[in-house]
């Protein structure tokens, strides 16, 4: 069965959690002082949420059937 156009969205906000993730490590090792902390801290942590959220409506779209394609490793 094609992906539906809700899926394919939902995909996406996943692949731009990972986005989210990589950027807060790098963020957190070149970071200044614990201002620059929080703001990397809180992208970590609602990339994390959005994944989960997303992730979730995949299941329930698909039956049990999670995110295609291939995950990063560390994530």
């Amino acid at each position: 069965m094609p992906e539906s156009g809700i899926d394919n969205n939902l995909n996406k906000v996943i692949t731009l959690c990972y986005d989210m993730l990589e950027l807060a490590d790098l963020g957190d090792k070149i970071r200044l002082d614990a201002g620059c902390g929080a703001v990397y801290g809180s992208l970590r942590d609602n990339a994390y949420k959005l994944r989960k959220m997303a992730e979730e409506e995949l299941v329930r779209h698909g039956g049990g059937k999670k995110r295609s394609g291939t995950i990063r490793q560390g994530y």
